[in-house]
């Protein structure tokens, strides 16, 4: 039976590490269910979950050209289309949110301490890596700067 990827197969656990389980497939292949695979909640110790000898139900996430099989026991798991793993919310909800830009006309948003007790601006992507170039573009000016002075200028003989 050729594996393909979707595919839903019984296995037993033949070697557990601390990254994953190695699972024998029925036709002799051996493939690997990584730790982020085996279950809906975070796993800290895969042997929580599973032992050596364990016969688990796992479906084909991968197979690689090199042979490497991916395999996962969470998504064998039959499940309502409704139902979503618990854990972080998937992506943000649509819409409701507050415009990005800022409150001033001509202004880039007011980004203080808020008046009135509101809740302070959110800052984009995009403004917190300027302001992180600033501030890094100082800091080693600053410490070339003070390097310097240390050595005696540039140029200074070194001893």
């Amino acid at each position: 039976m050729a594996i393909e990827v979707g595919s839903k197969l019984q296995g037993k656990v033949t070697g557990i590490t601390n990254f994953g389980a190695f699972v024998e497939l029925p036709d002799g292949k051996t493939g690997l269910v990584h730790i982020s695979e085996v279950a809906d909640n975070y796993v800290k110790d895969i042997n929580d979950f599973l032992s050596v000898g364990d016969q688990v139900e796992v479906k084909v996430i991968q197979v690689e050209n090199d042979g490497k099989i991916g395999l996962s026991i969470k998504k064998a798991k039959d499940r309502p289309a409704t139902e979503r793993p618990q854990g972080r919310p998937q992506g943000r909800p649509q819409g409701g949110g507050r415009p990005q830009g800022g409150g001033r006309p001509g202004g880039g948003g007011y980004k203080g301490k808020p008046r009135g007790g509101g809740r302070p601006q959110v800052e984009s992507f995009e403004d917190k890596m300027s302001k992180f170039l600033k501030d890094s573009e100082d800091r080693l000016s600053t410490l070339k700067k003070q390097t310097e002075s240390k050595r005696g200028g540039r140029g200074a003989r070194r001893g």
